[in-house]
């Protein structure tokens, strides 16, 4: 770096560099970068330990990034920007040097309040210290084969685990905490999908009602780990105490998936706050209406949207992505209303620059990308649609396998669809089943238990008079509403929650559990918890007995997915007999065992169907580290209210048959009983049985 001499009239201040853009501390002191186009004047503000504040103005403007070096400047330091400019909001432009401004490139965010005096928003940047001793650290870089994703909140996850030190509840280091991470590894996932983590803050219009924004999907710092979940502080500390949470859980062999909310900020439309980016370069950083440039064109319902075809937001992008691997070492990304990175113009375009940066990127394009392929402009709905490097959350998977186990009418072919893997969404661009993501239940929404417990959503202490979240649930025929007493209701909600996760192990792609629900979690009805701060959103560890039993059935599920390759196959199923197989690897069977028609596919009436999956020819490691042939599975659907027989297929397709799991019996898991080859085997009502065998003797 060539400095100028120090300018005592401007605070000590010398030239700096324009890159990297934030505050780079770099052992003696720090520099000062500033991205903004319209700005005639940049002036760094530093909130010095006595309430004061000291102001110096940038001295140098390159490609329009502002800087400056400030030595003796180092970590804990608060400071802010006043950004002097165009005032003009029909050109867009809306610079105000009274403003008090947040680093869109901060590292750390610390929140004054309003006693302790400092900017309305009460947000400053503060300089961090990036040192952190990483260790032997290193990912787990799982396939996505053979990932089971764990979609969690930091803080709702810990918040009220008794085992948790009360101190730690509800930060990074209580996710990190023995107990939490015994409870993850207990379940064998292999990835844990966090919810914003990225610096948020509080609606004023919640915070009116005594409520908070707890999803957090109202970022306004994409560099910032959110101070609210921090144990040990707010000057840096965060930092040191995410990429610790990360180390441990990467220790017991967990990835971290970050939920990343780049299609909006906290800003909102013209009415909302400034904050940051509105105050340092509007019309760089946001979509304006083409028709009044003083109004935002928004596609995520929140009032903005940012302006992807701008090169210095796609750097933002990008820069936050890379900060986020290479300095915390996450390992991997889900874009929350991702269609709406891919709006160059209007549409949604495959061909966008967004798109280009990642693919090229030798960073961003080797860690896990999973997108929300929609958004809420016109044509926003996007599953199958993106390209081949990414993953998506299938959006039909829920809808379909809802709509099976509600026995609606003519939802088997789609159903056989999903559980396949959605190859008709995506093998004709030749992905494979790992561009599925499945989930039933998400944050947003019902909960796994809630699901099969109410037709109707229960809001009302979201202060919206009910009238916010899904419209309504559809009937379960599940018996009343809510908690009951009824032995004969509860167990069947009880087998419709085993249906529902047994379905979606046993599932081609890649599985998602929403947290909690394996241990039955409850929000009350509530599908729609964003501003729910407390015992609504948080898990409550406190188990019954059945709680209790749907645990270790989602342990067996999961540990049975991952010791068998055929229940989660890197290629679509091709129907045909071929590389030494003597059967073909799938087979669709009516309940006499004979093979499904198209007649019979088109019966709208058509609840019941059994698959068998060849597992000869797939190779699955052992324990001991051999390699053998898999076992080849059948399984049995029944999602009618009558019990139904299926009979066996025959000795072709194996001699016998042993029973692993029942979703009809209370904990789901059998006594591996075997049965024979064309003789008969009672499903009951609403439930699901899977069956094995060994391999044939079909070599690898």
């Amino acid at each position: 770096m060539t400095a100028r001499p120090a300018n005592a009239a401007n605070g000590g201040v010398l030239a700096g560099r324009p890159y990297p853009l934030g505050a780079t501390y770099d052992g003696h002191g720090t520099n000062f970068s500033l991205f903004s186009a319209v700005a005639t004047q940049v002036d760094l503000v530093l909130a010095e330990p006595d309430g004061s504040e000291r102001t110096v103005t940038l001295p140098e403007v390159d490609g329009f990034v502002w800087h400056g070096y400030l030595p003796g400047v180092g970590p804990r330091q608060r400071y802010g920007y006043r950004v002097h400019g165009p005032w003009e909001p029909s050109s867009g432009h809306r610079c105000d040097p009274e403003a008090f401004l947040l680093d869109p490139y901060a590292l750390a965010v610390h929140e004054q309040s309003p006693a302790e005096g400092g900017p309305e928003h009460g947000l400053y940047g503060v300089v961090v210290d990036p040192a952190f001793d990483w260790g032997s650290d290193a990912p787990p870089s799982y396939s996505y084969t053979d990932s089971v994703i764990y979609e969690a909140h930091v803080r709702g996850i810990s918040r009220t685990h008794p085992d948790v030190p009360q101190e730690l509840r509800g930060t990074y280091a209580g996710l990190a905490s023995p107990p939490v991470i015994e409870h993850l590894t207990s379940l064998n996932v292999t990835a844990v999908e966090l919810m914003p983590v990225h610096q948020f803050i509080q609606d004023g219009f919640l915070r009116d009602q005594g409520l908070s924004n707890y999803w957090g999907y109202n970022t306004i710092g994409f560099f910032a780990p959110h101070h609210a979940y921090a144990a040990r502080g707010t000057l840096g500390e965060q930092v040191t105490e995410f990429k610790q949470m990360v180390k441990d859980l990467h220790a017991a062999g967990l990835e971290v998936i970050l939920d990343v909310v780049y299609n909006h900020t906290a800003e909102g439309n013209e009415k909302g706050p400034t904050i940051s980016f509105r105050g340092i370069d509007n019309a760089s950083y946001y979509r304006l209406s083409d028709e009044d440039f003083s109004h935002y064109y928004d596609t995520t319902g929140t009032g903005n949207s940012l302006l992807m075809r701008h090169p210095n937001v796609l750097q933002l992008i990008m820069d936050s992505l890379r900060y986020w691997v290479t300095e915390c070492h996450v390992d991997g990304f889900r874009f929350d209303l991702a269609a709406t990175l891919a709006r160059q113009f209007h549409e949604v375009d495959r061909l966008s620059a967004f798109f280009d940066v990642i693919q090229q990127d030798p960073v961003i394009s080797r860690v896990k990308l999973i997108a929300e392929p929609w958004d809420l402009g016109d044509g926003g709905y996007q599953v199958g649609n993106f390209p081949p490097l990414w993953s998506e959350w299938n959006g039909l998977y829920r809808d379909s396998v809802r709509d099976f186990w509600r026995a609606d009418d003519g939802s088997l072919p789609e159903f056989a669809s999903r559980l396949t893997g959605s190859a008709d969404l995506y093998e004709h661009e030749r992905r494979r089943p790992r561009a599925s993501v499945n989930f039933i239940t998400a944050h947003d929404g019902f909960t796994l238990r809630d699901l099969v417990s109410y037709n109707d959503k229960h809001n009302e202490a979201n202060g919206e008079n009910n009238e916010d979240g899904e419209s309504h649930n559809r009937s379960w025929n599940c018996g009343a509403e809510g908690p009951t007493d009824d032995p004969a209701v509860r167990a069947l909600r009880g087998r419709q929650q085993r249906n529902f996760l047994a379905t979606l192990m046993l599932s081609q792609g890649i599985p998602m559990l929403s947290h909690g629900d394996e241990l039955g979690r409850t929000q009350g009805g509530n599908n729609n918890v964003y501003c729910q701060d407390n015992e609504i959103s948080w898990i409550d560890w406190r188990l019954d007995e059945e709680q209790e039993d749907l645990l270790r059935f989602t342990r067996e599920l999961i540990a049975l997915r991952k010791a068998h390759p055929v229940l989660r196959r890197r290629h679509f199923f091709d129907g045909v007999a071929q590389g030494g197989r003597r059967l073909p690897d799938l087979v669709w069977l009516r309940p006499d065992s004979a093979e499904m028609t198209p007649k019979d596919w088109r019966r709208p009436d058509a609840h019941t169907i059994g698959v068998f999956l060849n597992g000869d020819g797939i190779a699955a490691p052992t324990p001991q580290g051999r390699t053998v042939v898999d076992d080849s599975f059948l399984v049995l659907f029944n999602c009618f209210w009558e019990p139904m027989e299926f009979v066996l297929p025959r000795a072709a397709y194996g001699a016998r048959w042993t029973k692993l799991i029942d979703t009809a019996e209370p904990d789901g898991v059998c006594d591996e009983v075997e049965h024979k080859a064309e003789s008969t085997l009672l499903v009951a009502e609403r439930s699901l049985v899977v069956l094995s065998r060994p391999p044939d003797g079909t070599q690898v």
